[in-house]
């Protein structure tokens, strides 16, 4: 269906997007009460809507850690030389220009790592004490939503930066553990 962004631009959304498309009885095994359904399917949404947006403004939020986050996509990337040399420097000019006017798309504070702290501590919250995942004792879309969103960030600055000021870092190894099982099991 067609709606209408806050900046007035019109966009198709696809209203079931976050819906698992499961038979009667494995929703009722995968989402016994309807309040788990609803929960996991507004935290992948906040992850969409408001966490991606806060990424780049922060992994490009000086000169500086622009140049190092493209540092970091050159040598993972394996690039050659000269695309290497173009990438990081024509990359990291462009990227540190287009993360201030994302932060002001998006509304960001000055400091834009407040805005990141804020977001994770607000997800680490909801989770609460007594649940290891959003999912409880084991993940689900929304935890699975989240570490993808903050995952990307690993390696830079903005990513220590954020395990040190936040409330993150046991979610964040836990979610780790379970998905190095997965890919030994596989």
């Amino acid at each position: 269906m067609k709606t209408v962004t806050d900046q007035g631009k019109e966009v198709f959304e696809y209203g079931n997007k976050y819906w698992l498309m499961l038979d009667e009885k494995e929703t009722k095994r995968v989402y016994p009460v309807k309040e788990v359904r609803v929960e996991e399917m507004k935290w992948r949404k906040w992850a969409d809507d408001w966490l991606v947006h806060l990424i780049s403004p922060n992994v490009y939020r000086t000169p500086r850690e622009a140049f190092a986050s493209f540092d970091y996509i050159v040598r993972e990337g394996k690039f050659g030389t000269v695309e290497g040399f173009f990438a990081k420097y024509m990359g990291a000019i462009a990227m540190f220009f287009i993360s201030k006017r994302l932060k002001k798309r998006h509304n960001l504070r000055d400091d834009v790592r407040q805005d990141l702290y804020e977001a994770v501590d607000e997800w680490v919250k909801a989770i609460g004490k007594h649940r290891l995942f959003m999912g409880g004792n084991q993940p689900n879309l929304a935890d699975l939503a989240v570490y993808g969103v903050l995952r990307v960030m690993e390696g830079l600055e903005a990513f220590d930066d954020m395990m040190v000021h936040t409330k993150i870092q046991p979610w964040y190894q836990r979610m780790e553990e379970v998905i190095q099982k997965a890919e030994v099991a596989v």
